[in-house]
């Protein structure tokens, strides 16, 4: 007898765990980038993939706007997201930590879409990694671009915006947006610090945007204090509309945002124009993963199909401004616009016969702004990669000008001032009271 109410209570637990995993099966958890996807291509994935497999699906959907918060979250709380979409060099780390499940691309009948992906942008990801493994077995391009300047024309030159000087030049003092995004920054102070190098041919763009070395951090921290009386503010998202609005006029920014921002500001009368400077800037990939603590593999699979898909790609790129790392004729076909004036040469994206098309400059750079382009890869040393993020802290710790420091100490005065006032103010008023009291007990 003393056996039957452990028995029954374990029957019961296991009961509880299956229909759970049953319930976890028709849920599907998303971790993306803010802003980074088409709503109704959102809403309408559970529809097409109950048409392809017959079952149901909900879609619990999450944002995050730092790399390094999403990997945190992952990494330490084991949080059991399904498909996740972090950055090329996150991937690699992800990887190199052992994160990351191959992703299962027998789809049954659905016609496999991840064949639609420039080769380009998978032959750059399985760089990153040199164990044998293909970064591409684990992950799936999504959206990529570039990193340069915006900037409003009427009050900045092409010529100034064409090189990275413009970011450390004191007349657009208080004037500048910068990423928050320490290996994009940091990268653009080590292309700048060593200009000379580059022009030489003595160093690559690549070198020095992956080059940890105690010399090279403490050049970026250097120039990035230097540029600090320029910055207006360090921006996730916000950079857009202060562009937009005029209240800044550089944002270092990704091409994405650009094109954003490049569109509502021409609404409102405000000319802005984007540029990856001469010295070079970084190529960038997000793509699709899927963690290893991920619970329903199978519709995550499905999604990332789903996402490679031409129509939905299409819907994605015009709903969000970035470009889509799908690389069909149907892609092209939309994108090519005659009325431009310049001309492209696209064949590294989307094959030889796109040498020479009419497309947005912008959102589909040039052979020759890409070769001036390098990829970030993962800081992969723990001791390096700390050096760095406490770097970083440094230069954003001290970001306050003066006048911006008297203005809150300042405001801290006043506050402090009224609220000793007040209580000055309480502490007379409670001694007439007790005066009065004292009075009027002495009549009686």
């Amino acid at each position: 007898m003393k056996y039957i109410l452990p028995l029954l209570l374990a029957l019961l637990t296991l009961g509880s765990c299956v229909r759970s995993q049953e319930e976890r099966n028709q849920i599907l958890k998303v971790y993306n980038w803010a802003d980074y996807i088409d709503e109704d291509v959102l809403a309408e994935f559970p529809e097409w993939y109950k048409e392809q497999t017959g079952e149901d699906i909900k879609v619990i959907y999450q944002v995050f706007d730092i790399n390094e918060v999403m990997l945190t979250k992952i990494e330490r709380g084991h949080e059991d997201f399904d498909v996740v979409c972090p950055s090329e060099y996150i991937i690699e780390r992800m990887m190199k930590k052992e994160m990351l499940l191959p992703i299962n691309r027998d789809f049954g009948e659905t016609p496999d879409y991840i064949h639609n992906l420039a080769p380009y942008i998978q032959d750059e990801l399985n760089k990153m990694i040199t164990d044998g493994r293909r970064v591409t077995d684990y992950a799936v391009p999504y959206m990529w671009g570039t990193a340069g300047t915006l900037y409003n024309t009427s009050l900045v030159t092409e010529e100034e915006a064409m090189t990275w000087k413009s970011l450390w030049e004191p007349k657009f003092q208080n004037k500048i947006l910068m990423k928050d995004s320490y290996r994009d920054c940091y990268g653009t102070a080590i292309i700048y610090a060593n200009t000379e190098r580059l022009e030489k041919g003595e160093v690559t763009v690549e070198q020095l945007m992956n080059d940890n070395s105690a010399e090279a951090i403490a050049t970026a921290e250097e120039y990035l204090k230097l540029m600090k009386p320029n910055i207006a503010g360090w921006e996730a998202d916000f950079g857009k509309e202060m562009m937009t609005k005029g209240k800044a006029w550089i944002n270092f920014t990704w091409s994405g945002d650009a094109v954003w921002a490049i569109e509502e500001a021409d609404a409102v009368g405000v000319e802005l124009d984007y540029v990856v400077p001469q010295e070079g800037s970084n190529v960038w990939f997000d793509g699709w993963v899927i963690p290893k603590y991920s619970r329903n593999v199978k519709a995550a699979s499905y999604f990332i199909n789903y996402m490679c898909r031409s129509d939905i790609a299409l819907r994605n790129m015009d709903a969000i401004g970035y470009v889509s790392a799908v690389a069909t004729n149907e892609i092209l076909e939309e994108k090519i616009d005659s009325t431009l004036e310049t001309v492209s040469d696209l064949s590294y994206f989307f094959g030889p016969h796109a040498d020479s098309v009419q497309v947005d400059p912008i959102q589909y750079p040039s052979r020759e702004v890409i070769e001036r382009c390098a990829v970030i890869r993962d800081f992969s040393n723990k001791e390096d990669l700390e050096k760095v993020l406490e770097m970083w802290s440094r230069v954003k710790g001290d970001n306050l000008n003066a006048g911006l420091v008297l203005f809150i100490f300042a405001v801290i005065g006043v506050l402090f001032i009224s609220l000793l006032t007040n209580k000055i103010k309480k502490y007379r008023r409670q001694q007439q009271r007790n005066r009065y009291r004292g009075r009027r007990k002495k009549k009686k």
